[in-house]
């Protein structure tokens, strides 16, 4: 019986690594594909989401269709006319000043067109892949997300990372 588990549990951590592996070469090979130098943003005709509660605004597609706005006026979501189920999103809060999170200091490896640094991360899923922006100025981390399923996520990548380089921050 323990020879059996023992083979289980290896079989599992092989699994693991292979998924890992594996989600790492999706996104290595959907990725490749996806340089951002070739983006025309001239080709788009643009709104500006802005925010007057943190003081950030990004452009987005004016044709996207803005769901309804958060209550405490936090941010937005932005849906693509042709597929809901891609998204865009944009908000902002306040850092409290001794929660744990505010402790982690990852490494900045990205920086807007206006000078901000922070942190651009890209998750892969067998669902769904996102792009994440995350800035944060004295005590408000802000956010940009975009997100689509992960067979389009290469369709999107640009446009994504594209909007990511506008972020502005008024307050800076």
């Amino acid at each position: 019986m323990a020879t059996a588990n023992k083979i289980c549990s290896l079989g599992r951590r092989i699994y693991r690594f292979a998924a890992s592996v594996s989600g790492v070469i999706a996104l290595l090979i959907m990725l490749g594909g996806c340089t951002t130098n070739d983006f025309n943003g001239g080709a788009i005709a643009w709104k500006t989401y802005s925010n007057s509660r943190y003081g950030f605004e990004f452009p987005y597609p004016s044709n996207w269709i803005s769901l309804a706005a958060s209550e405490n006026g936090d941010g937005i979501a932005l849906i693509s006319p042709q597929d809901n189920s891609v998204e865009i999103r944009g908000w902002a809060s306040h850092q409290l000043p001794n929660a744990p999170e505010s402790m982690k200091k990852i490494k900045s490896n990205f920086q807007t067109a206006q000078g901000v640094s922070g942190v651009l991360l890209v998750e892969v899923d067998r669902g769904v892949s996102s792009m994440t922006l995350t800035l944060t100025q004295s005590q408000v981390k802000y956010h940009l997300q975009g997100r689509s399923k992960r067979q389009d996520f290469q369709n999107y990548y640009r446009l994504f990372y594209y909007i990511a380089q506008q972020y502005r921050i008024s307050k800076f």
